[in-house]
């Protein structure tokens, strides 16, 4: 059965002092792993290409769209903080890593509500709770 992302929400408990920073979430997509795959082929190869996968996950960035307020001061300056995603499932969910806002982008459209696009970086490992 399929699960609605109503709900859902991010947290990110700022390591910098600027306290903590909720964001009203539109969209979100991410963090997905991605890793390399190593060319292990020789002169003996003969055949075709061979690969062995690499040890190190790169979880890549996560990408918020939010209802932007101009008054929120958005974790841009801090070094790595702890971001949580609780998903809306019976179950809650939650996705925590270490990352850094790379990108903030509000937009402020006539007669519509104002957004913001975020990017952050994740660093590390995502801990998955069911």
């Amino acid at each position: 059965m399929a699960v609605l992302g109503t709900g859902a929400s991010i947290v990110f408990a700022t390591s910098s002092g600027e306290g903590s920073w909720a964001a009203e979430i539109v969209e979100m997509t991410g963090p997905g792993g991605s890793r390399e795959a190593v060319n292990v082929s020789h002169l003996g190869t003969t055949s075709a290409h061979e690969f062995t996968p690499g040890d190190l996950v790169d979880w890549g960035e996560l990408t918020l769209e939010v209802a932007f307020h101009p008054e929120d001061r958005p974790a841009m300056h801090g070094a790595l903080e702890t971001i949580t995603i609780t998903f809306p499932n019976s179950q809650a969910s939650t996705w925590a890593f270490s990352g850094f806002m790379t990108g903030f982008e509000p937009g402020t459209p006539l007669e519509d509500k104002m957004t913001a696009s975020i990017t952050i970086k994740v660093s590390g490992v995502v801990t998955v709770t069911p």
